[in-house]
């Protein structure tokens, strides 16, 4: 085992992207994520890299279009009002298939809203967010350690599909610090970047664009880029499960919430009570399937959210009436305490 750092979550996802290989961030400073922003300000100097705070979130994305397009690994990250400015960038991002990560910690909204911790950004980040049919990768870690894991993962994703990957994570989950390991995770070889444009003697011309006039030719790239995501869905979809071989009551969370539903779990199974917990770890592709088995043998979920009800949906699509949905979520900043989600539990178990 290798050696344990204590770090801010913020910070242990820039130096779990760096020993990914990224070497070029851009990105434009917001609460609660900026010191990602200041850490990839220090380390990118340090490794050879390129740091380059932009004017705004629209040049930042703009930014990680070119480098991405010249075939090599990037990154930015901002928070929600940020991550708005950067929709249509993401949405042409998708069109041309470049890869790259794009890191989300979501605060407090709609508008300017505040800077707490917060899951409203999740129809933005599942739902494609921009214009347009694309989709983009969703990881969604709950701890530190995942935090960094995930990160390095995100990198051999989004080359792997050529396909932006957003690393989803909320307020709390960047600014607590938990011990990380940055292990050395093996990844399949990948295909070279044959499709990158740069130095040009000696090879044809490349041209990488997301505008396709001719007629029929976009409709002919978006079959192209569904037959994709559909591959996505059936190879990439992740999660976890604890105590569900038994489970009566299911809790479904992500980030945040999922610790919280973790603690709720342990108090309710002292108590008696077959409570488990299902976390999706990809949020899209959703693990529909997976939870439609779980769902087959509970008799009720319980989605758990900082929001008012953006998870739940996917939750009720997988279930699909095998039994009853309800929703506890707190917006706007407000965090779940693992008595309210007990107490939820408790009146779920008393109506059944």
């Amino acid at each position: 085992m290798g050696e344990r750092v204590l770090m801010k979550g913020n910070e242990a996802l820039g130096e779990a992207a760096i020993r990914a290989g990224c070497r070029f961030y851009f990105g434009y400073p917001i609460t609660p994520q900026n010191e990602l922003t200041a850490y990839m300000a220090r380390r990118m100097d340090e490794v050879g890299g390129v740091f380059l705070q932009s004017e705004s979130e629209v040049a930042a994305i703009n930014m990680i279009y070119g480098a991405s397009a010249a075939g090599v690994r990037t990154m930015t990250s901002s928070s929600g009002p940020g991550i708005s400015l950067m929709q249509e960038g993401i949405s042409y991002l998708a069109g041309a298939e470049l890869p790259c990560v794009l890191v989300n910690v979501m605060r407090g909204g709609p508008g300017l809203g505040n800077i707490a911790a917060s899951q409203a950004d999740y129809f933005q980040a599942t739902r494609g967010g921009g214009h347009g049919d694309y989709r983009t990768l969703v990881l969604a870690p709950y701890r530190i350690q995942e935090m960094a894991d995930l990160t390095m993962l995100a990198f051999y994703l989004a080359d792997k599909y050529r396909i932006p990957v957003i690393v989803l994570v909320d307020a709390v989950l960047g600014q607590m610090m938990e011990p990380v390991e940055f292990r050395k995770l093996d990844f399949p070889p990948l295909p070279p970047k044959d499709w990158a444009v740069g130095y040009m003697i000696g090879r044809q011309k490349r041209l990488v664009t997301s505008l396709f006039l001719s007629p029929g030719a976009l409709e002919e790239h978006n079959l192209h880029l569904r037959e994709k995501y559909e591959g996505i869905e059936r190879k990439e979809a992740r999660w976890e499960g604890v105590g569900l071989e038994d489970a009566e009551v299911v809790l479904v969370a992500y980030g945040t919430s999922a610790r919280v539903c973790l603690g709720a779990m342990r108090r309710a199974r002292e108590r008696g009570m077959k409570v488990g917990l299902f976390r999706p770890i990809t949020l899209w592709p959703f693990p529909y399937g997976a939870l439609m088995e779980v769902a087959g043998r509970a008799r009720g979920v319980l989605a758990v959210e900082m929001s008012l009800g953006q998870l739940v949906e996917d939750v009720r699509l997988a279930v699909d009436g095998r039994c009853p949905v309800s929703l506890y979520g707190r917006p706007g900043g407000g965090i779940p305490t693992a008595r309210e989600v007990l107490g939820r539990v408790e009146e779920m178990s008393e109506g059944g």
